[in-house]
């Protein structure tokens, strides 16, 4: 496919991931990008001369595809997942919490043990999930948002014990408010409530985000940056933010 170290980007069709297939084929990497909206990678992988091949993470069978086409594997950046509602833990919404579920932690891992032996033959992997500050603590209303994020963070966590030893670095990146289609999905669309997630401050881009994955992915292969947390400026927690007017 190409000389240069392959880096497998999930969700990379938009946000966060699309930022960081761009930022990490700048730091040298062939960047395989993965989602379900084809045209869309397409357009990315053209610009940045990655490769786009359909993932959807939910589906056992698109994984297993996706992985068998990916020749081999330095970097896997697992960033597809999402959030879906916002209710409180006595209106949850079932079906919900099931995607939520399938998308975050089954997903995660689908593409992670799909892609550890070609991760390992490389002698230098590194496994980069991106959870969220949702995986560090609850807040009112998002119990199974940061629930499936809780049980991403603890695959991606007990890896590092289980890896322990072998030629594969792990890292946890956990964003807080960034700016990207994430909320306009968790309502369904409605602008508006994506739109006031981020009244009164200057929330993170996915460009911030991608600059991290990169600087992590680009250390030293002796260095292992476990877990980074980044957040606005004008945020403390996930349920604590300073908002203008």
């Amino acid at each position: 496919m190409t000389d240069r170290p392959i880096a497998v980007v999930t969700g990379a069709s938009s946000g966060i991931g699309a930022a960081t297939a761009r930022a990490l084929a700048g730091a040298g990497f062939h960047v395989v990008l993965g989602a379900r909206r084809v045209d869309r990678l397409e357009e990315i992988a053209k610009e940045i001369d990655g490769t786009a091949l359909r993932l959807d993470v939910t589906d056992k069978e698109s994984a297993a595809a996706f992985v068998e086409a990916v020749p081999e594997c330095r970097l896997l950046v697992n960033n597809a997942g999402g959030a879906k509602g916002l209710e409180p833990v006595a209106e949850a919404d079932e079906d919900d919490w099931r995607w939520m579920f399938e998308a975050n932690v089954i997903g995660t891992l689908r593409l992670t043990q799909g892609l550890l032996p070609k991760l390992r033959a490389s002698g230098d992997g590194h496994i980069i999930t991106v959870t969220s500050i949702a995986a560090l603590a609850p807040y009112d209303n998002g119990a199974g948002y940061t629930g499936a994020k809780h049980a991403q963070a603890m695959l991606h966590r007990t890896l590092r014990g289980e890896l322990l030893g072998q030629p594969i670095r792990l890292t946890e990146i956990c964003p807080g408010m960034v700016e990207t289609e994430f909320s306009l999905v968790r309502f369904e669309g409605d602008q508006e409530k994506a739109d006031d997630v981020y009244r009164g401050l200057t929330p993170l881009t996915a460009e911030d985000v991608a600059d991290v994955i990169a600087f992590a992915a680009t250390r030293p292969s002796h260095v292992n940056l476990d877990q980074i947390t980044l957040m606005p400026r004008a945020q403390a927690s996930a349920s604590r933010a300073y908002r203008e007017g």
